[in-house]
């Protein structure tokens, strides 16, 4: 799950994060709204999380430019103020919900986790393909009952495919899905982790073309 994080506080976005690290979430941070709405254009998330009051363009106005120009991922906006017209102006415009600072750690994940279930992409539910089974939610996979020991790109790298079961990603897709902007590997890195998985599940009695290359265009599951 990749996330944008659009926040002018340092403190608040470094501690944000951490804690989004920590739940296996890829976080990109943007610093003013004009950045996080290039960011945007730029790269596929899953959940936009906006602080309000933001330099060069405030979160209002950048949830109301993200909508207007057809982007459909939920977006939890982030804010000081507890009145109800600013809660009712940013809804108005657009967003999915709405967190007042100080907020409490938990209650953020929980309302994270709530959207993301709302959105496109579906958490409570097993991606299977065969004997092949994820679950999202305890990030175990299994092979025909057999736990499979996967990093956590490697599982990351399975996630995506699973979920996008008809879709063939270049390694570069992949790289803009799954490593926030800040740290992109090169595109052999992308080959040496597939390579692994497929060892990995060729070791477990899977089949060697679970993972298909599709010469010239990329990597997909193959059913």
């Amino acid at each position: 799950m990749k996330i944008l994080l659009v926040e002018d506080d340092e403190r608040i976005a470094a501690a944000l994060t951490e804690a989004l690290t920590d739940y296996h979430y890829v976080v990109d941070v943007a610093s003013d709204g004009d950045q996080g709405f290039t960011f945007v254009q730029t790269f596929p998330y899953e959940l936009l999380i906006l602080d309000v009051m933001l330099p060069k363009l405030d979160g209002i106005e950048l949830c109301r430019k993200i909508r207007h120009n057809g982007y459909k991922m939920p977006v939890l906006m982030l804010t000081a103020k507890d009145t109800y017209h600013d809660k009712v102006q940013g809804l108005d415009v657009g967003a999915d919900d709405y967190v007042v600072k100080p907020f409490d750690l938990n209650e953020l994940l929980a309302r994270i986790r709530a959207l993301l279930r709302r959105g496109t992409t579906e958490l409570t539910m097993f991606l299977e393909c065969g004997n092949l089974q994820l679950n999202p939610n305890t990030y175990e996979v299994t092979y025909a009952g057999e736990a499979l020991h996967l990093t956590p790109k490697e599982y990351r790298i399975l996630e995506l495919l699973l979920r996008h079961r008809d879709r063939t990603f270049s390694k570069s897709e992949i790289i803009d899905h799954l490593w926030s902007f800040t740290d992109p590997p090169n595109e052999e890195t992308v080959k040496v982790h597939i390579r692994s998985l497929r060892q990995k599940l060729k070791h477990i009695g899977a089949r060697q073309d679970l993972v298909e290359t599709v010469y010239g265009l990329g990597y997909r599951i193959k059913y």
